[in-house]
């Protein structure tokens, strides 16, 4: 007896899936996705639904930062829980009244401002924080120490967007402000953070005057990596007084940290 013909016709690019996870070549089985690709795909956007519902776990994040001699600052923006902040932006780039209150009163014991503050928000992707948020702090802290940068308090602020850290770094009084933020997921990348520079930041800054280093994963640029390209647009940006579309990212990765990480980095 004949045994059954493999129905799934193989895609001649499939080699290709050797460099990256997007969904590319999968092959077919008459007109549609063979199973296994199938399935897949239906895991892959389930996984991206929880990214985004998945509370950010605050108190894990607060310990680790403060076994590292940092002080840390836990607020809360204007939207009130998960669903205001998916629906209404706005409130998302806003601080509540007691965060906002809090924050001033730290401010105020402060003998003038600072160079540059960190701003933790969970964004879309709570998991990426969890993931990427420290090991990326202890590389890019360890340049900025060793510059000598006056570095405000460690702030983590729940359902917050990118322009939240405006508010925090004006009432905090840095000349910086670097929000770490959970990407929105993709189908391949459920845990990406971005981190968006902003010079100056002030209530109202737009995004043409930032700067975003993104998709910072274990799959995706390294935290090493992304902390020696903070760490130049920080520099640049406090040398040139400016962020966002006038300034580009012209660093070059050390040779350590790009050999053999992509293959769209030469050799």
């Amino acid at each position: 007896m004949d045994r059954p013909k493999n129905p799934t016709v193989a895609n001649p690019w499939q080699a290709l899936r050797q460099f990256t996870r997007a969904r590319i070549a999968l092959g077919r089985a008459g007109t549609s996705l063979p199973t296994g690709p199938h399935l897949e795909f239906q895991l892959a956007h389930a996984r991206a639904r929880d990214a985004v519902h998945h509370p950010l776990a605050i108190e894990p994040l607060r310990k680790a930062l403060e076994q590292r001699g940092r002080e840390v600052i836990a607020l809360h923006s204007a939207a009130g829980d998960r669903l205001i902040y998916l629906q209404r932006p706005d409130q998302g780039r806003r601080l509540d009244l007691d965060s906002h209150r809090r924050l001033e009163e730290r401010a105020s014991r402060s003998r003038g401002g600072f160079d540059a503050a960190f701003v933790i928000a969970d964004g879309l992707s709570a998991f990426a924080i969890e993931e990427n948020a420290v090991p990326f702090l202890d590389a890019v802290l360890a340049k900025l120490d060793h510059g000598g940068w006056r570095i405000a308090p460690m702030v983590i602020v729940e359902q917050g967007r990118v322009a939240v850290g405006d508010e925090v770094g004006q009432v905090l009084d840095a000349e910086t402000v670097a929000v770490l933020i959970g990407e929105r997921p993709g189908l391949s990348s459920p845990d990406s953070m971005g981190i968006y520079l902003t010079y100056k930041p002030r209530v109202g800054a737009t995004d043409a005057q930032r700067n975003c280093i993104s998709n910072i994963r274990r799959e995706g640029m390294s935290c090493e990596l992304a902390a020696h390209k903070l760490d130049y647009l920080m520099s640049e940006a406090r040398r040139r007084k400016l962020t966002g579309v006038k300034l580009k990212d012209e660093s070059e990765a050390p040779s350590a940290i790009a050999a053999g990480k992509n293959f769209l980095i030469g050799s």
